[in-house]
């Protein structure tokens, strides 16, 4: 998922691209609370965790994406490229959108 989707501007390492596009790895947004990460990858809304202005770029919203799909990417973003933060399943994200688990 993460090498389809998410290295064109994250880049294999998940540090970026300076300026342009954020870092994953030490990332407030992708290691704090995960409705929010679901709601910024999925729809776009940007979480209050993130600061304002630093990139020109917007996040595309990848709502195409099942529940178990993204929990499974936001798992693999939380617990690699230096992070460690708990496994997120597909019940969390589908109440982040407003779905059924």
């Amino acid at each position: 998922m993460y090498s389809g989707n998410c290295i064109p501007c994250h880049q294999q390492d998940a540090q970026g691209i300076p300026g342009v596009y954020p870092s994953l790895a030490g990332s407030p947004v992708v290691l704090g609370d995960p409705k929010e990460l679901a709601l910024w990858v999925m729809r776009g809304q940007r979480p209050p965790s993130m600061p304002a202005g630093r990139y020109p770029t917007a996040m595309t919203p990848f709502g195409w994406m099942k529940p178990a799909d993204a929990a499974a990417l936001f798992t693999y973003l939380r617990s690699n490229f230096g992070n460690e933060a708990a496994a997120v399943d597909a019940a969390t994200v589908a109440r982040a959108l407003g779905e059924q688990p």
